[in-house]
């Protein structure tokens, strides 16, 4: 039933996740530019794996 719904819909799951990556990457420049432009050292990375 799930393959078919993936093949009717599309991986809707992975597409979501994907899209969280990219979110969480970008904030992450987000911080680190906003740390920079204060004087501030860069932060460490907010999360040290990717989602899944």
């Amino acid at each position: 039933m799930y393959d078919r719904l993936v093949a009717e819909r599309g991986d809707i799951p992975t597409e979501v996740r994907t899209e969280a990556e990219k979110v969480l990457r970008n904030l992450e420049q987000v911080i680190r530019g906003t740390a920079s432009t204060l004087g501030e050292s860069a932060p460490a990375p907010l999360f040290s794996r990717t989602l899944g």
